[in-house]
């Protein structure tokens, strides 16, 4: 135990330097090239890693797992705010590990670690990089599909803008594809602040869409009966003939409509 300790105060004392030497193999092998600024940044976080993984060696495993999963958390979330692929992240690190563990094990014998002890450093340092590598991942997607939804929603409220164009009508345009996730921000976004537009009439413009399925179709047309019981009145404009093949069969009666072949005309029709 005391020449494990050796080696760990030995790598804790060292670690930005050893780093450095393997990060300089590592690019003789023909690793991914970084920007100078890059390699700072990838040597500090690495020193950081290194340092965590040695502490390891004097407390429990359960410890030093739980420490290295913040840590590990921490750098996916910065990898996903970078927008950086994680493939390039990826693709060199069994290289990489490999570089390491033969530097481990090179400083566990010089040491004076037996084999047995040698091969209980590196089974503690493989499965600590394991977590965090599964850690760093998991925090990587967690934030990117948070972005994703988050971009999603403000698509969703910069492609369904209500626009008024005169005294009681407004014109509700509906762009690119109609999906469920769409109409959902509809109902619970849009629908509910147009009573206080104070229109009497509402255009919904399905010019710019290309097509919807017939769920969707169902929902477009709730969407009518909803706004009806308020007293607004609407009319649909800019249905392609694909469109209403999709209206005719989710079993929807247009006769009940009232549709336009353009904003326009729906607007001349008011007069």
């Amino acid at each position: 135990m005391e020449s494990i300790l050796k080696v760990k105060n030995y790598l804790v004392d060292n670690a930005e330097k050893i780093i450095r030497d393997m990060t300089d193999t590592a690019n003789d092998n023909h690793n991914p090239k970084l920007s100078p600024e890059e390699l700072e940044q990838f040597i500090q976080k690495n020193t950081q890693f290194l340092v965590l993984l040695a502490d390891s060696l004097q407390g429990s495993r359960e410890s030093a797992e739980e420490e290295l999963k913040q840590w590990s958390k921490q750098t996916g979330e910065e990898e996903a705010k970078l927008f950086r692929r994680f493939s390039n992240i990826m693709k060199p690190y069994a290289n990489r590990r490999l570089i390491f563990l033969q530097k481990i094990s090179q400083i566990s014998m010089e040491h004076g670690l037996s084999t047995e002890d040698v091969i209980k450093v590196n089974n503690r340092f493989c499965y600590l990089m394991d977590v965090s590598m599964a850690e760093t991942i998991s925090a990587y997607e967690m934030y990117r599909d948070k972005s994703i939804k988050d971009h999603q929603r403000e698509i969703n409220a910069l492609s369904a803008p209500i626009v008024p164009i005169q005294d009681g009508v407004a014109v509700l345009p509906l762009i690119g594809a109609i999906d469920y996730t769409r109409v959902q921000h509809l109902l619970n976004y849009v629908v509910p602040t147009i009573p206080d537009l104070k229109i009497d009439y509402l255009i919904i413009d399905f010019s710019g869409t290309m097509a919807i399925d017939m769920e969707i179709a169902q929902h477009i047309f709730t969407i009518h009966n909803v706004l009806g019981l308020l007293g607004i009145h609407v009319l649909f404009s800019g249905i392609r003939p694909n469109l209403s093949m999709t209206v005719v069969k989710a079993g929807i009666d247009f006769t009940s409509f009232s549709t336009y072949g353009s904003v326009k005309m729906a607007i001349n029709s008011l007069k």
